[in-house]
């Protein structure tokens, strides 16, 4: 196998979906079709096997799979101890980054850096926050940008912190929330559980969700448009003053907040690109970026 033959089956592995990967790889589903069929003939094996939606790997298919997976990994490490061997800052920066983050603050943090360092890449991958703290916790990538706090011993640094607010089209009084439209986002469980132990704290009526939405910026375009409120963290709604938001307080009255944190293993700072990295983030305003 070669390195196109290992990054195909674990992209294959990670997205279980031919047409999935086919995208990912930027290959048409014929073509990752017959390379697959060529591995099966040159080991004379079975590597997946069709099923309702998707594909599944063979115990065989699994063994060659994580073989990519671990060739992958020692040629991204033997890439970086040979761009670190200068003084010069290169090669790829392996970021996670959650979705509010990666659509609002990152493109503009890696426009500067490049600015300052052309010879770097990037390679992002966004999501919720759990899945960049398992990102980082698997070295999957060096550096994440984290919404809330996860367990973590190694290094990490606050960015910003911001209040959770209800956000709504109309003026309103907190006694009337259980009785209005609310708007809701799938978030990670630690926002939901936030969220959640506000309400629950304060009413003893379940909320009144009438729309149900997949991110957070579409979540705050229906209560732009008049649909309902939302719970959200105020950096999604403070461009937007048309809008009525009132802070939640816990039960001592302290606002409740969310943090934002970098995290990233000690470790990786001897790499050049790393060290650059971190230090030009400590230089900026992350969140009035």
């Amino acid at each position: 196998m070669n390195y196109q033959d290992w990054e195909m089956l674990a992209t294959l592995y990670a997205t279980e979906n031919i047409t999935q990967a086919a995208q990912r790889l930027f290959l048409s589903q014929p073509t990752l079709t017959s390379r697959i069929k060529k591995l099966e003939d040159y080991y004379g094996i079975q590597i997946i096997m069709r099923k309702r939606r998707g594909v599944t790997f063979t115990p065989e298919g699994e063994k060659l799979a994580e073989h990519a997976k671990n060739m992958l990994k020692e040629q991204r490490t033997i890439e970086e101890k040979l761009n670190n061997m200068g003084n010069q800052v290169a090669g790829t920066l392996r970021v996670g980054v959650s979705n509010f983050f990666a659509l609002n603050k990152m493109p503009r943090l890696l426009r500067l850096f490049k600015q300052e360092y052309p010879n770097v890449e990037f390679q992002v991958v966004s999501g919720w926050s759990s899945e960049m703290h398992r990102l980082i916790l698997n070295n999957d990538v060096h550096i994440s940008f984290i919404k809330g706090d996860y367990p973590w011993k190694e290094k990490k640094e606050l960015l910003y912190e911001e209040n959770i607010c209800v956000a709504s089209p109309w003026e309103f009084e907190w006694e009337t929330l259980p009785s209005l439209p609310r708007i809701d986002y799938f978030t990670d469980e630690r926002m939901k559980d936030i969220v959640d132990r506000w309400w629950y704290n304060n009413y003893n009526l379940s909320p009144y969700i009438n729309i149900q939405v997949n991110q957070v910026e579409t979540c705050k375009e229906m209560v732009i448009n008049g649909l309902g409120y939302a719970i959200l963290a105020d950096l999604v709604v403070r461009p937007n003053q048309e809008l009525f938001t009132k802070p939640l307080y816990n039960h001592v009255g302290d606002p409740i907040t969310r943090k934002t944190w970098m995290y990233y293993h000690e470790e990786t700072l001897k790499m050049n690109i790393v060290n650059a990295f971190v230090s030009f983030i400590r230089t900026l305003d992350v969140k009035g970026l």
